[in-house]
């Protein structure tokens, strides 16, 4: 399996590390995914955790100009080569996108994939709040059925 973000954000990007702001829930998303407590971890381990689920990360966004982290402000977008990514990937079932900008810019790349499901689902930043914590937890936990 493969989650995309679109691009990550200040704080991610200040850390080099992925989804980094604390208030974003990311990783309580997919722990709840693999049944792990990643959040609690140090970031190796969480990466760790989810390469032995399976599970692989990167974005739909290969560069852009972007003010601030939120989605709305990605301007000049160039999108990721998934289309290869996925070429070198046999064994991948599914791809989750991590919000309506990721899987606005991946789906129109990876539509003709056949036997690959494609997954939209709920940012995970905080700034999404148009449902509840539990309600995506919910509809990340769909993508259990991916994990080898």
């Amino acid at each position: 399996m493969l989650i995309l973000g679109s691009l990550p954000g200040a704080a991610s990007l200040a850390a080099q590390r992925y989804y980094a702001h604390p208030a974003n829930q990311f990783w309580r998303l997919i722990g709840s995914v693999i049944d792990r407590h990643l959040a609690a971890m140090p970031y190796d381990a969480r990466l760790v955790a989810l390469l032995e689920s399976g599970v692989g990360l990167w974005d739909t966004v290969a560069s852009a100009h972007r003010k601030g982290s939120l989605d709305t402000a990605i301007r000049d977008a160039e999108p990721a080569p998934l289309a290869n990514l996925v070429a070198t990937l046999p064994n991948l079932a599914a791809v989750g996108f991590n919000g309506g900008t990721s899987a606005r810019i991946g789906m129109r790349q990876l539509a003709g994939h056949q036997n690959l499901a494609l997954v939209q689902l709920p940012s995970s930043s905080a700034a999404y709040c148009r449902i509840s914590f539990e309600d995506k937890r919910v509809q990340w936990n769909s993508l259990r059925k991916y994990l080898r």
